[in-house]
């Protein structure tokens, strides 16, 4: 008889808060720096995860989320992996403007855009679809490296939800009640029979952050 495959579990979360969050401006693949608290906030996680028994990080390649992880395994000492497919959404043009801005110079342009769900790409930048695809893809990946494995993912707010929202049927549309809470570490699964949601929410990392 055949063993069933190990089942490799995730808990993924967002970087700590960074300047750019504080002034409601758009990151996407460019960076800032995270700010002093949330410096003393991602040093505070490493306490609060150290209770999931983690065997490794994984985390995006961009500045902000490489700052979290390092601050965080300063207390969990572990493997680290770097890959740049977990990277935020490319927002193209619009990386760098504030949403005020945004809303002032293309208000229109804007509305009918978020409107667009899962095909929603702004000007020069990826839609959610290929989000979801590159962020899945290293999570599968990871799962075949590391079968059987407590894999902690520090990423972006962004690609945790079109992971989330693929897996769970959500649409990206402005009517859809909210489902992640911000700030939280979220838990995902692999096995034969492929990604899955196995909790949301489950710690509260940060609260009433912008």
């Amino acid at each position: 008889m055949n063993e069933s495959p190990a089942l490799t579990r995730f808990g993924v979360l967002r970087h700590a808060p960074t300047v750019w969050n504080l002034e409601k401006r758009i990151q996407g693949q460019l960076n800032s720096p995270l700010t002093g608290e949330g410096e003393r906030m991602a040093r505070e996680w490493g306490r609060l995860l150290r209770r999931y028994a983690w065997d490794r990080i994984l985390v995006s390649d961009l500045g902000r989320t490489l700052r979290t992880a390092e601050l965080i395994n300063r207390t969990l000492g572990l493997p680290m992996t770097v890959d740049p497919r977990l990277r935020e959404k490319d927002w193209g043009e619009w990386a760098g403007k504030t949403i005020d801005q945004l809303r002032q110079q293309a208000g229109d342009r804007l509305a009918a855009m978020e409107r667009d769900g899962w095909r929603f790409r702004p000007p020069g930048g990826e839609d959610r679809t290929e989000v979801w695809s590159r962020g899945h893809q290293a999570l599968v990946d990871a799962a075949a490296r590391w079968p059987g494995r407590k894999i902690l993912v520090v990423t972006h707010e962004g690609m945790i939800k079109c992971l989330v929202y693929r897996l769970t049927n959500r649409h990206f549309f402005p009517t859809e009640p909210p489902l992640l809470r911000r700030g939280h570490l979220h838990q995902l699964v692999h096995d034969r029979e492929g990604m899955a949601v196995e909790a949301l929410n489950v710690l509260a990392l940060w609260i009433d952050t912008p």
